[in-house]
């Protein structure tokens, strides 16, 4: 196992890490939406904000591990830092000279790949990592690895504004001219909230809700129906031979399509309704205070708009699976389960369909 060399500005970087005064704090939201976001855009289970302190690494926000630091002669994010311009991207730990005797990869969590992007500050110092982990060996797509850099450049900024906040806070104890200036950057860290808040809860592909907004309001919906008996309607829309048309015609007319169609199905819905990415080709609609004919109708003008667009390279259509909740199994995964069951039957009877379930 290779120990990554001490940086050459490692006095810096220790004392600036030291006057952030973040080690050892509880878990805050902010830096929790940019590991969960990692974590889905890269689709590792494993993401992690690190700080590399003198003698260790100090995780400020984790998924998908238990453990909260690691001795610094072990961790992954030591030799990232020494790269702060990079993403550090290691394949396969298992067959890497520098990993394949670590702890980390020999034994619990068993880490077989990992790439982190630097949390390069102002000055200057790279404190640590965003970092995401993987127990199979796999690879970053150019967007991945630009979107980890750019949420990693979000947890800086997170980092700064604390610094910054914290300063003005003391001062203004001493100074009362100071508040105004406080107030201006206290709304400008919950605008940078705000924005990480959105991030976690949007596609980044076609800009709809993603499916962690999906199921938010899908419990909200269902909590509704089961205590004031009120109406909703879910639907799955799976767009027909989308893997043969990205065989075709390549990934980007892929992602071009998704896009065209998730704005297609927004503009054939009601502003009441949610409409979301539900994963791969598949989208999903939340139908509030609608049963299942009116949802019909809707999922109906929804088909015919895609069937009936002159697309460049080729028809398109869609199938179509709808369920209604009831009193009887008032619940997300019922809905979702008989409108999965719909939308197979869609496609069993020729797709280009909507399937229905009445009674969930």
């Amino acid at each position: 196992m290779l120990v990554a060399p001490i940086a050459t500005n490692e006095d810096a970087r220790l004392a600036e890490l030291g006057d952030l005064e973040i080690l050892d704090t509880l878990p805050e939201q902010a830096y929790d939406d940019i590991t969960y976001l990692a974590s889905k855009i890269c689709d590792t289970p494993i993401a992690l904000v690190s700080l590399v302190d003198r003698d260790r690494q100090w995780f400020k926000s984790r998924i998908g591990i238990t453990l909260s630091e690691t001795p610094r002669e072990v961790a992954f994010c030591a030799h990232a830092i020494l790269r702060p311009s990079d993403v550090y991207v290691v394949p396969d730990a298992s067959i890497d000279e520098r990993f394949s005797e670590n702890p980390l990869v020999t034994k619990d969590p068993g880490i077989r790949f990992y790439a982190g992007a630097p949390l390069v500050t102002s000055r200057g110092n790279a404190l640590g990592t965003l970092c995401v982990i993987d127990t199979e060996p796999r690879q970053l797509t150019d967007e991945q690895a630009q979107s980890l850099s750019a949420l990693a450049r979000q947890v800086v900024a997170q980092l700064e504004l604390r610094r910054t906040v914290a300063r003005l806070r003391k001062k203004a104890a001493e100074h009362r001219v100071y508040e105004k200036q406080l107030e201006v950057y206290q709304q400008r860290l919950e605008e940078n909230l705000a924005t990480i808040r959105h991030l976690s809860l949007t596609d980044p592909l076609t800009g709809l809700h993603n499916r962690r907004a999906l199921m938010d309001k899908l419990n909200e919906e269902c909590a509704l129906l089961a205590r004031y008996n009120t109406e909703v309607s879910f639907a799955l829309i799976d767009i027909d031979r989308f893997k043969q048309y990205n065989d075709n015609n390549g990934h980007l007319a892929g992602d071009e399509l998704l896009e065209a169609v998730a704005r297609l199905i927004e503009g054939k819905s009601r502003s009441t309704d949610l409409v979301a990415r539900y994963g791969g080709d598949e989208f999903a609609v939340i139908f509030r205070n609608t049963g299942i004919e009116g949802a019909q109708r809707l999922a109906e003008r929804i088909r015919s708009a895609i069937e009936e667009t002159l697309w460049p390279l080729g028809d398109i259509t869609v199938s179509i699976g709808i369920a209604a909740g009831s009193l009887a199994t008032p619940t997300p995964s019922h809905l979702i389960d008989a409108a999965d069951r719909a939308l197979y039957r869609s496609k069993e009877a020729g797709r280009n369909r909507v399937g229905l379930t009445v009674n969930v």
